[in-house]
């Protein structure tokens, strides 16, 4: 239908053999500039240097079907899927790059890996401009940290807890609970904390945040690893929290909501 023939009397299509021979002809460095020419296309579409930039990393399930080449089984999704990285500026919502990729959760190196490329390949364009990024707790990798703090950008991820950050905030959580004692029936307390973290994968001490919510469910405690400036209650509500708000946008035909562009006033870090 593609190409206007018809199967059984127009003229001869191509094969599956043929088909699988064109999806396997680009190679890596074929690979690598596509991927240049979408950050390109990117850097084109501002009329001025900008000052900031906010990139958001996420993956998505890609469901696969069949034994497709580097598709994965994924425990998360209970699916054999690709799980592609894409990367988006916040503040204006312009796709920066996407990367096709097994089923599997990123380790440092890789996260790493894809960093210095589109970093560099922004700064190649726009050596003075300011970067910062954000993630879920899968891309706040040592290796990444390390490399944002010697290139001079700014991150705030996600960071799973464990029993040493959670006994750090144990008086910030029971404390939450006995406030939210006086609180009307069916309301949520929310308490901030900040601290130094260096666990031994971490191999250095950084910024970290805990969000302590008391609610009628009991007490939750969420954790943000930054080197960024700012008070937690903004950095975490704000900025950490906003990244979910321009996919969903998306995902609904609507205009993002003002906290991917609040990331445009973050602080140096």
């Amino acid at each position: 239908m593609a190409v206007g023939r018809l199967p059984e009397t127009g003229v001869d299509l191509c094969s599956q053999p043929t088909m699988t021979r064109l999806e396997n002809l680009p190679g890596p460095v074929a690979l690598k500039r596509m991927m240049m020419a979408m950050i390109a296309l990117f850097c084109d579409s501002f009329a001025q240097v900008p000052r900031r930039l906010v990139l958001d990393l996420d993956d998505t399930e890609d469901h696969a079907y069949g034994q497709q080449q580097l598709s994965l089984f994924n425990a998360h999704h209970d699916s054999r899927c690709f799980m592609p990285i894409h990367i988006y500026e916040a503040i204006t919502g312009k796709p920066v790059a996407i990367f096709l990729r097994p089923g599997k959760t990123p380790d440092g190196v890789e996260v790493c890996l894809v960093l210095r490329h589109v970093v560099r390949a922004i700064r190649s364009r726009w050596p003075r401009v300011d970067i910062v990024i954000r993630g879920d707790s899968h891309y706040g990798r040592p290796e990444a940290m390390a490399w944002c703090e010697r290139n001079r950008v700014g991150y705030i991820f996600g960071l799973a807890d464990n029993t040493i950050l959670l006994r750090r905030v144990t008086d910030v959580a029971e404390q939450a609970a006995l406030d939210r004692l006086a609180a009307p029936p069916g309301s949520k307390l929310r308490r901030y904390a900040e601290l130094r973290y260096g666990a031994k994968t971490l191999k250095t001490e950084r910024r970290v945040i805990a969000r302590v919510e008391a609610s009628g469910q009991g007490v939750d405690s969420r954790f943000i690893v930054t080197n960024l400036a700012g008070l937690p209650k903004w950095l975490y509500e704000t900025v950490y929290c906003a990244r979910g708000l321009l996919r969903q946008a998306q995902d609904e035909g609507r205009e993002p909501d003002q906290g991917p562009q609040a990331a445009s006033r973050l602080p140096s870090s």
